[in-house]
């Protein structure tokens, strides 16, 4: 008999469709806030108005600004963001972009909730595995304020209580969660997201039908999420593809937002196996883009675990529209389709270094929840050599 507990976030409401001036402006309004400091990327904020436009109905009430989020989150830019909303004594903040921007706020606020002022004090907080293979989470103090998220990709970072930031020094991504760390509302608007560039759009797409995969295959897979996942995989699939056809279709665009959203119910839910924790080595270690590293691991560690978890990759298969397909096939096809990569032999890593990212893989906690067991670095460096070519 199956046995579980599903946690709600502390996520107060969700804008769909609705103007993200006009949801600021409202969300404001029932907060009361009055010192309102916004976090966003660089690229969308000197390169576009749609910063200036979604904080045109709130702009007195901001201020502060901080536009300096680095891809893959590292610790320095936490540490001089929580900085940055300590001394402006913010009552909320508004996060504008991807996941690497609604990252740093998360990790930032888990700073802010310990009073950490340096890059090491960042230790003691991150999840991790512990000497007998037990995992070790910490639960950081409320902090003093929280966030408003308006994402511009399909990460889905908005809907979870987990942040991710790079530990430079080794080249390896630690996790960080808390309570209230996540979004207490998300504005979910197509029309900021045409800034966006079209690969990184679609790779997070990915990314999201990566969430829904391995939350079904998941060693402790949840009713709830199990329903939304098989909803998510065919918003997604398809939305994907319209997007790939019409990069106008605003619909599209939407679709895939709720189909992110879905995908996103599953994240500190399920446990994800060893697309996302080898994808997390392979990011750190290389630099390269959580959609990207979906896309080139998805179908290799779908094809290592059929054996593990085939009726769920059969639901898998009907909902990307075809049940007599494999799903893996499925998957890398779209991938192909939309024009990103597929193997790790495109992004220009020497296959010397897949020894190492195997090593680092080891110590994630998503790849010790693998449905197949996966109990050394000999299978993961399997998987790793399976995807290269």
């Amino acid at each position: 008999m199956k046995t579980g507990v599903f946690n709600f976030l502390e996520l107060d409401r969700v804008h769909f469709g609705t103007p993200v001036a006009e949801a600021l402006q409202a969300e404001l309004q029932q907060r009361g806030a009055q010192r309102v400091f916004v976090v966003t990327s660089r690229s969308l904020n000197r390169k576009t108005d749609a910063v200036s436009q979604a904080l045109a109905r709130i702009q007195p009430r901001v201020v502060g600004l901080f536009d300096d989020c680095v891809e893959h989150t590292p610790r320095d830019t936490v540490i001089a963001l929580a900085g940055q909303l300590r001394a402006a004594d913010a009552d909320l903040i508004v996060s504008i972009g991807g996941g690497t921007v609604i990252d740093t706020v998360k990790v930032a606020l888990v700073a802010l909730a310990e009073g950490l002022t340096r890059i090491e004090q960042l230790d003691d907080w991150h999840m991790r595995v512990a000497a007998d293979g037990s995992r070790v989470v910490p639960s950081p103090r409320r902090p003093p304020c929280r966030q408003i998220a308006v994402p511009t990709t399909l990460s889905g970072a908005e809907f979870s209580d987990l942040g991710g930031a790079t530990d430079t020094r080794f080249g390896t991504k630690h996790g960080y969660t808390g309570a209230f760390i996540g979004a207490a509302s998300v504005i979910l608007d197509p029309r900021i997201t045409v800034h966006t560039p079209d690969r990184l759009w679609l790779s997070t797409g990915v990314r999201a039908i990566d969430h829904a995969v391995e939350a079904l295959c998941s060693v402790n897979a949840q009713p709830l999420v199990d329903a939304t996942s098989v909803r998510a995989l065919a918003l997604l699939g398809r939305s994907l593809t319209r997007y790939a056809e019409d990069k106008g279709d605003l619909d599209a665009r939407l679709d895939g937002q709720m189909g992110a959203w879905l995908a996103a119910t599953s994240i500190r839910r399920t446990e994800y196996g060893a697309s996302h924790g080898l994808g997390h080595a392979l990011g750190a270690d290389a630099g390269v883009p959580h959609g990207i590293t979906s896309c080139v691991l998805l179908p290799t560690v779908m094809r290592y675990n059929a054996t593990a978890c085939a009726p769920q990759l059969a639901e898998i298969a009907a909902a990307l529209g075809d049940a007599s397909r494999p799903a893996a096939d499925q998957v890398e096809a779209l991938i192909a389709r939309l024009g990103l990569p597929t193997r790790i032999n495109q992004l220009g890593i020497d296959r010397a270094r897949l020894a190492v990212i195997a090593e680092k893989g080891m110590a994630n906690p998503w790849v010790r929840s693998n449905p197949r067991a996966i109990t050394d670095t000999a299978q993961l460096r399997e998987i790793l050599e399976q995807a290269w070519a």
